[in-house]
């Protein structure tokens, strides 16, 4: 049988991960050292780094066991597997955004809203009972209400230092953000106890990052 195989998203939350499994006691001087590499070993299991949308992917199709991916991530695209674990690293939150000064709610039209994440803000708004029309915006999103082609964003918000820099204020908060540990739904059934012995690993050591 192969080694319990964890996709870790790259970037920050894949740094954070290699201190966390620091911590644990793990070897992580491949994941340090990784060059080019995309799979490697790490104490007894076997990291594969991956896009955030991807981790999600690996893990419900089972070609990885676990995953540490954003919450963000988690709301945008579901999946069919288990969230085991929030590691409260990564904290931030899903928020509508608007101009500063300006009434968001007010009037009857249809309002336009800019954001890398759609299914957020379709769920968001349907909830609220809105109708609005949501346009798709790959880069600095903070760009589509200065221009006019929005009223209003949605968007992770960490410290709001960008939407003051560009005269938006946070509207309302939607949602909480962090990593989270997720696992296969077969993978949990038939590895369970080496599945466990990880999750509860990381939860021991969580409360030590930042």
């Amino acid at each position: 049988m192969r080694k319990l195989r964890i996709a870790l998203t790259k970037g920050r939350l894949e740094k954070s991960a290699i201190e966390l499994f620091r911590q644990m006691g793990l070897d992580v001087s491949a994941l340090e050292n990784k060059g080019r590499r995309l799979v490697l070993p790490v104490g007894d299991y076997e990291a594969v780094l991956a896009k955030s949308a991807d981790v999600v992917t690996y893990v419900e199709h089972g070609v990885c066991d676990v995953g540490i991916v954003g919450r963000d991530t988690i709301l945008e695209h579901g999946g069919s597997f288990f969230e085991m674990l929030d590691l409260k690293i990564g904290q931030c939150c899903f928020a509508l955004a608007a101009m500063k000064d300006t009434d968001f709610f007010a009037g009857y039209t249809a309002k336009r809203i800019a954001s890398k994440y759609p299914n957020v803000a379709r769920r968001y708004f349907n909830q609220k009972g809105m109708d609005v029309d949501i346009i798709k915006i790959e880069g600095s999103v903070e760009l589509a209400p200065l221009l006019g082609l929005s009223d209003g964003i949605v968007d992770i918000v960490e410290s709001g230092n960008t939407l003051r820099e560009n005269g938006l204020a946070v509207v309302e908060k939607i949602a909480d953000i962090s990593a989270r540990v997720i696992v296969n739904t077969a993978s949990l059934k038939m590895r369970k106890a080496e599945i466990d012995k990880l999750v509860n690993g990381l939860g021991d050591v969580e409360i030590h990052t930042g």
